[in-house]
């Protein structure tokens, strides 16, 4: 079981990297195998790091044998994917949506079809935009076919994934969600494995 952690930060380490890191570590416990990729280095040697749809269908021709064709295809193999972004006027991070963008292919080839995802956000605030960040993450999960988890139906609130008001380490209460998603992330992994033996047909 492989899930793949995306800190669309702009910084390497700081809040989203944080917590992040706490919802991989909850899947790991589990039995999970995971990585981060962090996404403003990976676009930081493409020549052009905003796609511009150049051919329909993407045969992936503007990152062939770069960093970016290998993370690619190793979230074609992923079970799961935890996608972490720091709020930017209420949506997700510049660097977190040209990555996406970048998937074309994936959505093509049908490989993100029944991976599992989980979305976490990071505002300044307890309420700075967070929750219509997760949701912008669900949307460009829902586009590749995912399978997105939410509430795991504990006493606290985040019906739609984590949410933190930085500090991350300080928040406990997010940090609390962050562990219940990685864990939920890796047992709908487990439950739905079937799912994804054909997705790349």
């Amino acid at each position: 079981m492989l899930i793949i952690g995306l800190n669309g930060s702009p910084n390497r380490q700081e809040n989203t990297a944080f917590i992040l890191e706490a919802a991989l570590k909850a899947a790991r416990e589990l039995g999970a195998e995971t990585e981060t990729v962090f996404v403003r280095e990976i676009l930081e040697e493409q020549k052009n790091p905003f796609c511009t749809a150049c051919e329909t269908p993407c045969r992936g021709i503007c990152y062939k044998g770069t960093a970016l064709e290998k993370v690619l295809e190793k979230m074609a193999v992923a079970d799961g994917l935890l996608i972490a972004s720091p709020v930017f006027f209420g949506t997700v991070s510049a660097q977190l949506k040209a990555f996406w963008d970048k998937t074309r292919r994936l959505r093509r080839g049908k490989n993100l079809l029944n991976t599992v995802g989980g979305a976490l956000s990071v505002g300044a605030a307890r309420f700075g935009g967070q929750e219509t960040t997760l949701r912008a993450l669900h949307s460009m999960m829902f586009v590749q076919g995912m399978i997105i988890v939410g509430d795991s139906h504990e006493k606290s609130a985040g019906h739609h994934g984590t949410c933190v008001g930085g500090p991350a380490e300080k928040d406990q209460h997010a940090l609390k969600r962050a562990f219940m998603l990685g864990q939920r992330v890796a047992q709908v992994c487990r439950a739905t494995a079937s799912l994804r033996e054909n997705r790349q047909s």
